[in-house]
């Protein structure tokens, strides 16, 4: 492809909405530009990066035996209301209306969809195990759309589903994906982890994330600094500490006056104990009932043990108006003594072993101190609904947890019957029965994975693609045009490149050599050949944008030595 024909619109500045690495880079170096926000086109230099992307998908997917179909992208709103997602996808779903006012979503995924697909063409266990895929745009009304291609309101995703007679059938078909993800990432060159995650919206059991390490993600991946244990910090356990006898004697109860003095670290300053000897009480809204969960006073409630814990649809915090309603007083004087009956207390793991602590005494401004859980209040329910931190042990038992952060690009989920049963998908047993489908669901963020590549792959000039999905294979740059021995040479070299089954760039634009130098470098083909002053003597210069070794070349040997590369 000629340079001078080719679409490509490279920046000299950042644009000023850009404010990562691979955000930036896409737009300066002419493969994206923003239509609206969260909303991108894809030049040609990243319309070929998406389709060797694709192409990697495909033939992963396909080698696990999986099957490529597609499904539209709008989608009756009577599917969304028979799953429950109607609601609780909330506003990030896309909803319209047609000239007849019936209801419709655009696809922020697609389980309702093949689940009543393959519940009308189904009918037999014979016909099972199937795994589905495609390769579409999604579309997700994200409240802040941000970091180009990493949080986007229309992307593009693989996803695939599968469907069983039984769960041994699914754990067979997950494993295969599993590792067929796998090879994809590390066929991308990307350094990733596959972490324990939470299904979220999407339902289910057993899920992972593949992650992406990057100090711009927006995930904490929290993983043992001695053995491969990882999960996303949501879902990390916390391992309950070895219960020791409590020896120190029971205090007497004490109510103190503490104005002023609202947040944990306040409190303890002001009763003059360390954050660890206070207890932290707050208010959760858990589908239709209060529950008051406590913690150490330096532990974090993490509310999605919480929502699991309690197997709820919703959870939210209580507003401080409402916990005035339930205990008689608001944020910064809650505490478990003498709470309504009504309201479950469910105390983390940490707090169990405390003795003469403190904690809000359920009056504004005042605050117990000498407490100890089981003597002066109980406990619904001991359980972990703390944030794993640093320091912790590791849950598998070995070594201790440290923190990273990550760009999620990959989740695979076991769904169960959920889906099914919902929408009533059935095929028949092998006992000649009615049974629902067993699924299993897969992702990958397409445009997602793209730009997590940029942000492991670019220095300070521009890219430098992996192998596998670079754009083109040679990028050949003829510094004077107006030369003839130059020009000659490089028709000759494109010729010959072209001939062998290169796909080669070449830049025959009437531009200083400056900029073409500053294009190549920011557009990251890795090898480039620039035909300049030697030409005359049948010499070309090399260039790795990877390594920066650099060497004179004769094109007689040009195709061998890139042939080797």
């Amino acid at each position: 492809m000629r340079q001078s024909n080719m679409l490509i619109p490279t920046l000299r500045e950042v644009p000023k909405e850009a404010d990562i690495p691979s955000h930036q880079l896409l737009l300066k170096a002419g493969y994206i530009r923003k239509l609206a926000s969260g909303v991108y086109n894809f030049l040609p230099l990243g319309k070929r990066v998406l389709r060797k992307l694709e192409t990697i998908i495909r033939e992963e997917m396909d080698r696990t035996g999986a099957q490529e179909i597609q499904m539209p992208s709008l989608q009756p709103a009577e599917l969304w209301e028979a799953s429950g997602r109607w609601e609780t996808m909330g506003l990030e779903l896309m909803r319209l209306n047609d000239r007849h006012e019936r209801k419709f979503a655009l696809g922020a995924t697609h389980e309702e969809v093949v689940t009543s697909l393959i519940g009308d063409e189904i009918n037999s266990y014979k016909k099972l195990p199937l795994t589905v895929y495609q390769i579409q745009n999604k579309f997700r009304d994200e409240k802040r759309p941000r970091f180009g291609l990493l949080r986007g309101r229309e992307f593009l995703m693989k996803d695939a589903y599968s469907f069983h007679e039984t769960y041994e059938s699914l754990d067979e078909a997950y494993n295969r994906l599993f590792e067929a993800y796998k090879r994809v990432f590390e066929r991308c060159g990307l350094n990733f982890r596959a972490v324990i995650a939470d299904s979220g919206a999407m339902g289910g059991k057993d899920t992972h994330e593949f992650m992406v390490l990057s100090d711009i993600g927006e995930d904490t991946i929290a993983y043992s600094d001695q053995s491969d244990y990882a999960a996303n910090v949501e879902m990390a356990p916390v391992l309950p500490t070895e219960e020791k006898p409590k020896t120190e004697p029971n205090k007497s109860l004490e109510k103190i006056e503490t104005p002023n003095a609202k947040t944990m670290q306040e409190v303890a300053d002001f009763l003059g104990h360390s954050l660890q000897e206070g207890m932290k009480a707050i208010m959760f809204k858990v589908d239709d009932r209060f529950v008051m969960v406590v913690t150490r006073g330096d532990h974090e409630v993490n509310d999605v043990k919480l929502k699991n814990l309690f197997d709820a649809k919703f959870i939210e915090l209580a507003t401080e108006q409402e916990t005035i309603d339930v205990v008689g007083a608001g944020f910064g004087s809650l505490g478990p003594i003498n709470v309504p009956e009504d309201v479950e207390v469910i105390a983390d793991y940490g707090v169990q072993p405390l003795v003469n602590a403190s904690c809000g005494a359920n009056e504004n401004g005042y605050h117990f101190r000498n407490v100890t859980p089981d003597h002066d209040f109980e406990v619904t329910q001991y359980a972990d609904v703390r944030f794993i931190e640093e320091g912790d042990p590791s849950p598998d038992g070995h070594g201790t947890i440290q923190f990273a952060k990550g760009i999620e690009v990959g989740h695979v989920f076991k769904l169960g019957s959920l889906y099914a049963d919902k929408l009533n998908a059935s095929f028949l047993n092998q006992e000649g029965r009615a049974q629902t489908y067993i699924m299993g669901c897969y992702g990958i963020g397409v445009s997602r994975t793209l730009a997590s590549v940029v942000e492991q792959f670019h220095d300070e000039q521009g890219m430098f693609w992996p192998d596998s999905l670079v754009p083109f294979d040679v990028h050949m740059i003829n510094l004077n045009m107006k030369k003839d021995e130059q020009v000659e040479l490089a028709e000759t070299v494109y010729t010959n490149l072209q001939d062998q089954a290169f796909d080669v760039l070449y830049d025959d634009r009437q531009e200083r050599a400056g900029v073409k130098f500053n294009d190549s470098d920011l557009i990251g083909i890795t090898h480039r050949v620039t035909i300049g002053k030697r030409a005359n003597e049948g010499y070309v210069e090399y260039k790795n944008r990877k390594t920066g070794e650099q060497q004179d070349i004769h094109v007689d040997e040009l195709v061998s030595f890139l042939k080797t590369l």
